[in-house]
């Protein structure tokens, strides 16, 4: 009963890995602690315990393997901060994507629409526009870097807030990436 007393009381990912809750983590540091954690409370320690330790071991096993797959992530660890800390991590609605990417989106829909009703040249077009929206998405990464390194110095609600917008951004751009390489993917 104590085991699952102490994984019930953990207040999250961060404290289950015995890490600062950060968004900027030194990712070694994470799988360290990780490795060790999971040492720790790996089921073979437990296959001579009760029924009930070796569940509860199994138990923890995964919430660390949930724990490290969420923290290793840039986005997912941000998402997962913003979730804890009251946020909606879903969706934005498109009146929310900014302009600058709405000009980029209707040249993209003119590209695409060529190419699908069979103008090869579209493709040269479309080349560009992917290589502009992976430099956007650099662009994206380099914010969100200085986004958590301003909330990791002093956690602020307009920071997350910012943070949020960033990452609908992200996600729209990574998104538009996909749909240009559908296109241009040689037909199976």
């Amino acid at each position: 009963m104590w085991l699952r007393n102490f994984i019930f009381s953990v207040n999250g990912y961060y404290e289950l890995l015995g890490i600062e809750r950060k968004l900027s983590l030194d990712v070694a540091e994470l799988q360290q602690r990780f490795y060790e954690r999971s040492r720790e409370w790996h089921p073979d320690k437990f296959a001579r315990k009760s029924e009930a330790e070796r569940q509860q071991a199994l138990d923890m096993s995964s919430q660390l393997n949930d724990a490290y797959r969420t923290l290793r992530d840039p986005v997912k660890r941000a998402q997962y901060v913003l979730s804890e800390e009251g946020f909606d991590v879903g969706e934005q609605r498109s009146r929310d994507v900014p302009p600058e990417l709405l000009e980029e989106v209707f040249e993209l829909n003119m590209a695409l629409e060529e190419l699908r009703g069979g103008d090869e040249t579209a493709k040269e077009p479309l080349e560009a526009a992917r290589s502009n929206f992976e430099r956007m998405l650099e662009e994206v990464d380099l914010e969100m870097g200085k986004l958590f390194a301003a909330w990791d110095a002093m956690p602020a609600r307009e920071t997350l807030a910012e943070l949020r917008g960033l990452l609908n951004r992200r996600k729209y751009i990574q998104n538009l990436i996909q749909e240009v390489d559908k296109e241009l993917a040689p037909a199976a």
